[in-house]
């Protein structure tokens, strides 16, 4: 990421661009959020100026916008639409271009950013999923990313409402046959909904809305998501369970998480097992949570008597597909956000971000890096790191069907308020414990609307230490408050799941689990076992993950006395089998475990 020399993190920055006069200037200035590197210019306060030619900056449209969007985008910049671009067409085009709105179909690659030669500074993307966009050189580049995360919300909970009920009542496949000259009543008889347990995976905005209309139909409506609110979901007659209740009890799933590393093929061969026998399966999130050759399986196996997707792992799908082809599955091209008022909402919200972002304007819709002043990035390197991590464990630490809504954020340090600006590391916190249960991308921009957004209070509060202030900061600490734990020694003498970490020589430490002591680096992943403490542990862990070719980096054992509780804390460099992490947990002296990824 470039570096600047703003005396804020939240400083918008402009580079010179023409040799027009300064008086000159004043019809011909627009403003853009780039990061650049002023330590060469005299001055830091210079501005993007444009030539005489070109008073308004250009947005290219690569692929159809809603009218409203733009006529929102005339009204403010020259717009270029163009479809249907070849990837070598794109990157011709955009050296002559501020602005690039997409859908899904263009790919914003490292190529794009690199022809633009640094004018480019926002790529708006119509719609939620940035899959398509290459984050990290748009961040290299000083680019901001945006897209519109909410104008879609009603009509992708309609369509999973409308899969549901046409797979219940095997609509495509009775028209189908009717259509071929068939009339065959007693073939098609479906099942009613009235009564019927409808689990809601991914309780965010879609997945609320899906619940919504469920219930009216007469469903009794479950839901899992480790991050949602229990009070927000029984303020409509829902209930918040485990992950594995909800697929083991339910006679509907629909899907409404997003694709993240900890979900993807989350419905594989282990969990259809789990299932009623008979379950039927909707599916508008994304096509990667389920294992489409596993569900292929299940359908004929029996165990899953129906399934309606409009996502697919591949799109659109091959022509032979077995899941596409099969007589129990319906199917739909990606049509969730396919309603005229939801393609009109996307135009509009993504219009809007685009043109604030081209007026200097921070969305909270931005989705990559923000713009850090360089020297308080160096300083605070370590413990930007730290941060995240601790916030990655914490959640971690927290039970299933836990909704967590209160986060308090302690820093030690012998600064003063005024020389330890925390934004970042609450910023990079928040990142830690929202990410890696959500789509969502989290940075200093829009960090706080996104905890807002999901009724997460973060709290900060600050120890003032004696000593010397070279080093920013001591130790932070991050525990969450009214949340069970997968980890019952996590949860500290106060009630909360507590985590507390250092930064020793340059790396993040894990110092503190819950009231035990503790010193692991935290690089790698980390397994944490409660043990009787006695002679051997060390060694008969370390056998075991030695067996299994696993390494360890670090290890450490924080006791309450000797012979009495202990909680050893392990790094490890790579993924233990399952079968490692069963075998340590059949040791007589362990008496839990869990293993966290990082």
């Amino acid at each position: 990421m470039a570096a600047s020399a703003s005396p804020s993190p939240s400083s918008t920055l402009f580079s010179s661009r023409s040799s027009l006069k300064p008086s000159s200037l004043s019809s011909l200035i627009y403003r853009l959020p780039v990061a650049v590197n002023l330590r060469h210019h005299r001055n830091p306060q210079q501005f993007i100026v444009l030539s005489s030619l070109e008073s308004k900056p250009t947005v290219l449209v690569a692929e159809k916008l809603g009218q409203a969007g733009l006529d929102l985008l005339k009204n403010f910049a020259n717009v270029d639409c163009s479809y249907n671009l070849s990837p070598e067409e794109l990157c011709t085009k955009i050296s002559l271009c501020d602005a690039l709105i997409v859908r899904s179909g263009t790919k914003v690659s490292r190529e794009v950013f690199e022809s633009s030669g640094g004018r480019l500074k926002v790529v708006g993307r119509a719609g939620v999923g940035i899959d398509n966009v290459d984050l990290g050189a748009a961040t290299e580049h000083g680019c901001l990313v945006v897209n519109a995360p909410t104008a879609n919300t009603v009509a992708a909970a309609e369509h999973g409402i409308a899969l549901l009920t046409a797979m219940a009542r095997n609509v495509a496949q009775a028209d189908a046959s009717v259509k071929s000259g068939k009339w065959l009543r007693n073939k098609y008889v479906g099942v009613s909904l009235v009564g019927k347990t409808l689990a809601v995976m991914g309780f965010g905005k879609v997945g609320t809305e899906v619940a919504r209309r469920a219930k009216g139909l007469g469903m009794h409506v479950i839901a899992h998501d480790p991050y949602a609110p229990a009070d927000r979901a029984h303020a409509i007659g829902v209930d918040l369970v485990s992950f594995d209740e909800a697929i083991s009890t339910a006679d509907f799933l629909s899907l409404h998480m997003p694709l993240t590393p900890a979900t993807s093929k989350i419905l594989n061969d282990e969990n259809f097992a789990k299932m009623k026998k008979g379950v039927r399966i909707v599916n508008v999130a994304r096509g990667g949570v389920i294992d489409e050759d596993a569900l292929v399986r299940a359908l004929d196996a029996g165990i899953v008597a129906q399934a309606a997707l409009d996502v697919f792992t591949v799109e659109p799908p091959p022509k032979d597909s077995k899941l596409i082809q099969h007589e129990n599955v319906t199917v739909t091209p990606h049509l969730g956000a396919s309603t005229m008022e939801a393609q009109e909402g996307v135009a509009i919200e993504i219009a809007e971000a685009v043109v604030g972002a081209l007026q200097g304007e921070l969305a909270a819709t931005a989705v990559n890096a923000p713009m850090v002043p360089a020297e308080v990035l160096t300083e605070l390197k370590p413990y930007v790191t730290l941060a995240e991590k601790l916030g990655r464990l914490a959640v971690q630490l927290v039970a299933g069907g836990s909704g967590v809504k209160s986060v308090k954020v302690t820093y030690a340090s012998a600064r003063g308020p005024d020389d330890l600006d925390t934004r970042l590391l609450r910023a990079m916190v928040t990142k830690g414990l929202i990410e890696p249960i959500s789509s969502v991308f989290v940075n200093l921009v829009n960090a706080d609307f996104t905890a807002k957004q999901r009724g997460v209070r973060i709290s900060e509060e600050r120890v003032i230490l004696d000593g010397s202030p070279e080093s920013p900061l001591e130790s932070i600490q991050v525990q969450i408050a009214n949340v069970e734990s997968r980890f019952a020694s996590a949860i500290s003498e106060s009630g909360e799941v507590t985590v507390e970490g250092k930064v020793k020589d340059g790396i993040p430490h894990l110092t503190k689990v819950g009231a035990f002591e503790v010193d692991v680096s935290l690089e790698g992943n980390i397994i944490l076992c409660r043990q009787v403490d006695q002679p051997g542990m060390i060694g008969t862990v370390g056998s075991i993950l030695g067996e299994e070719n696993v390494n360890v980096s670090f290890m450490s054992v924080g006791r309450i006395a000797p012979r009495k509780q202990a909680v050893m804390a392990i790094g490890v460099d790579e993924h233990p089998s399952k079968s490692a992490l069963k075998r340590i947990g059949e040791i007589p002296a362990v008496e839990e475990f869990v293993f966290l990824d990082l």
